[in-house]
């Protein structure tokens, strides 16, 4: 299963709080916090073929471009599964992960989602029915690994077109 990541600057390991203005970057494989999907991953056969990733001020000053261009990227690489996140409880990552996962199901036939933890209602209340949002714990919460399990269930379901996805589907997700 190839997957494609969608961080955040922060995610990526490109400078976090730091470096909010970092433009749209594509990368081969897997950077940053991929690392910690990665096990995961290969439990299902999934790798990670790029990170799409920008600043979170990057993405307030230029949502429409972000969301366009992003899933103009996703029709290059042609994956079979996008995953938006983990964006635990951070808000504008969470809104932007929500807005591209969202535009992904509707202008393109790849699979995707959105993870998130229950601190960005708001975001998850807007996004909900245009895209699945994953449950997850917010950063330095417990179960992370467990929400990580359910990911990949989750996919796997997806990508295989699993009877059981609408059983999956309302476990995992808001």
């Amino acid at each position: 299963m190839k997957v494609v990541l969608i961080f955040d600057q922060g995610l990526a390991g490109a400078g976090g709080k730091s470096n909010p203005n970092v433009g749209l970057t594509a990368v081969k494989g897997g950077v940053g916090s991929a690392l910690m999907l990665e096990p995961h991953f290969e439990k299902i056969g999934a790798q990670v073929a790029a990170t799409l990733y920008c600043g979170n001020e990057y993405f307030l000053h230029n949502e429409e471009e972000v969301v366009t261009k992003m899933t103009a990227m996703i029709k290059k690489v042609k994956p079979d599964f996008v995953l938006c996140g983990p964006c635990f409880n951070y808000p504008d990552y969470s809104r932007m992960a929500a807005m591209i996962s969202a535009n992904i199901l509707q202008n393109t036939e790849f699979k995707s989602c959105a993870m998130m933890s229950v601190e960005n209602a708001e975001t998850i209340e807007a996004y909900k029915d245009k895209t699945p949002i994953l449950k997850m714990p917010k950063k330095g919460g417990t179960g992370l690994n467990d929400s990580f399990a359910d990911l990949c269930e989750f996919m796997q379901c997806t990508v295989e077109g699993s009877g059981e996805l609408e059983a999956v589907r309302n476990r995992v997700c808001y």
